[in-house]
């Protein structure tokens, strides 16, 4: 699936296609270089999804938990600062990602081997206009 995001008005509602893309889905891997937009586009979803809670890079406490208005949780991971996989199993990353709440894991890279079978990996490239890309493991 590709999305081409021109501006932040176009961030709704590709946030919208991605999530009725893959509908049993619940983790959600986003690459992309510093400034791509990778926290931006989770704000968009979380939205999308009824966060009200304020949605923030979690860069410092690695796990930010958000709430829908249906009462629903909703993690935000955000990886960058992880020097070695003890951190993530510190953390208990298996009880998120495995909880059947949607999960939203910046910088995957980091920790890929412990990633989901079935986690959708959207890449995010681009500057003025941004070209959002999703698939599933093994296509």
């Amino acid at each position: 699936m590709q999305l081409i995001v021109k501006s932040e008005a176009d961030l709704i509602p590709a946030a919208k296609q991605l999530i009725e893309a893959y509908p049993g889905s619940r983790v959600f891997a986003l690459y992309g270089q510093m400034g791509a937009g990778k926290t931006t586009f989770v704000k968009a979803l979380c939205h999308e999804l009824g966060v009200t809670d304020i949605v923030q890079s979690p860069t410092f406490s690695i796990i930010n938990e958000y709430t829908t208005t249906g009462g629903d949780p909703i993690f935000h991971f955000d990886f960058y600062r992880i020097k070695k996989l003890e951190e993530v199993f510190d953390i208990g990353y298996e009880d998120y990602l495995y909880s059947g709440s949607y999960c939203f894991l910046e910088w995957p890279e980091l920790v890929e081997s412990l990633l989901p079978e079935n986690t959708i990996r959207v890449r995010i490239n681009g500057n003025e206009e941004r070209l959002i890309e999703s698939f599933a493991a093994g296509i």
